[in-house]
């Protein structure tokens, strides 16, 4: 799947540099963390590269400069950092914490903290960043001083609303491709869960630390966390616990995911067999910390991973069957952009224009600030340049991303 070049072109720049380094399929595809299959295919014009990071990837592997392997590359657009991501990332530096333990008690507004705590997650639902980022300058801060000067059970209230906090950052974080931010972001709401006592609220947080591992490409760390949180819901689960359910076939959507992006599709499969289970335990799509997990979000990953895997077939099939109209903004925009890159798959750019005009109609931040939207983009374009539809939809995205 590539967004850079003429399949055939490029693998045979691939296999030719390859060559040059005494290197076989097999001894190429393990130091990229792909197999031997994936990089015969791609050498044969038979997969593309969807992703720069994947083709970045390559290149260093080979020991060469991107643009000799992919001269085509300069066609995507640099992604402009957002503010939210700044703003976002320095909230997170500040000392926050030492000055809350050496400050004065001053009065707690519990009740006001806990809905701002509600609140933060509706923005990161709505993908509304620059909103999130206004708010949490000032929640995390006073959220910081009010668990250090309050105790019993008003502490473990402020400490679930700082874990909920923590999160939200950690799920935006993850979206803007500050990975660094995001881990911490979740280590610190799993703190501070395990102060409020709430082990559901913990394994909330292993959630958006697997996801934060994966936009980090450490697989093996995300498949790790996903792993040790789902043994440790087993007996909450098994009790019967929808929660539990519910943050465990979650956690099987991350491993179906990591799996998928290894090009591992026989575990990417079996992975999302596992949520599907735990869904129809669910019967109905739900928000269990915030993980809107459900049968309609098994769909949603499955067209995600079936794009991952090149598979655009399957992704547009399944995608027919989802209604997605009681889903967050995130997730329904989410959505149509593995639409746009199945259609991209399948060289049709009047779909792929009507589904990203769509997606940014819906979540326009989010739209905007996603790395694979550019990238799918710059692709449409390189094989299709005077799509006019395109065109404007890709000066209108950059124009705001700048």
């Amino acid at each position: 799947m590539s967004a850079l070049g003429d399949e055939r072109a490029l693998g045979r720049r691939i296999a030719f540099h390859r060559g040059k380094r005494g290197l076989t399929q097999g001894q190429l595809g393990k130091i990229i963390d792909r197999s031997e299959s994936w990089v015969s295919q791609v050498e044969r014009g038979a997969r593309r590269i969807d992703r720069m990071s994947v083709l970045e990837t390559v290149a260093t592997a080979l020991e060469i400069d991107l643009a000799e392997l992919a001269p085509e590359a300069n066609v995507v657009a640099a992604v402009h950092r957002p503010k939210a991501a700044t703003s976002l990332s320095l909230t997170l530096c500040a000392s926050d914490a030492l000055h809350a333990v050496l400050s004065d008690v001053s009065s707690v507004d519990v009740e006001r903290l806990s809905q701002s705590a509600e609140q933060a997650w509706d923005h990161a639902h709505g993908s509304r960043y620059e909103d999130l980022s206004e708010l949490l300058d000032t929640l995390i801060p006073e959220l910081e001083h009010a668990t250090r000067k309050t105790s019993g059970a008003v502490r473990r209230r402020l400490s679930v609303a700082k874990a909920k906090v923590y999160q939200s950052a950690a799920a935006v974080l993850s979206k803007l491709g500050e990975t660094g931010a995001a881990w911490v972001a979740a280590d610190r709401a799993i703190s501070a869960a395990a102060d409020a006592g709430d082990p559901l609220l913990m394994a909330a947080g292993a959630f958006r630390l697997a996801i934060a591992f994966q936009g980090a490409r450490r697989f093996d760390q995300a498949k790790r966390t996903a792993t040790t949180t789902i043994d440790a819901l087993t007996g909450l689960a098994a009790s019967g616990s929808e929660p539990a359910i519910a943050l465990t076939g979650a956690l099987y959507l991350q491993l179906a995911v990591a799996s998928a992006r290894g090009n591992e599709d026989e575990d990417a499969y079996r992975y999302l067999d596992h949520a599907a289970e735990s869904a129809r335990g669910l019967e109905a799509d739900r928000n269990d910390y915030n993980t809107e997990f459900g049968p309609t979000n098994v769909l949603l990953h499955d067209v995600h991973i079936a794009v991952e895997l090149g598979d655009a077939g399957r992704a547009l099939r399944v995608a027919a069957k989802a209604d997605t109209s009681a889903l967050s903004p995130e997730r329904r925009a989410r959505l149509l952009i593995d639409l746009a890159r199945a259609h991209n798959q399948r060289r049709s750019p009047d779909a792929v224009a009507a589904a990203l005009r769509e997606a940014l109609r819906i979540a326009p931040e989010q739209v905007r600030n996603h790395p694979a939207v550019h990238e799918v983009l710059a692709d449409a374009l390189r094989v299709d340049p005077v799509h006019a539809d395109l065109a404007e939809l890709a000066r209108s995205i950059n124009q705001e991303s700048n």
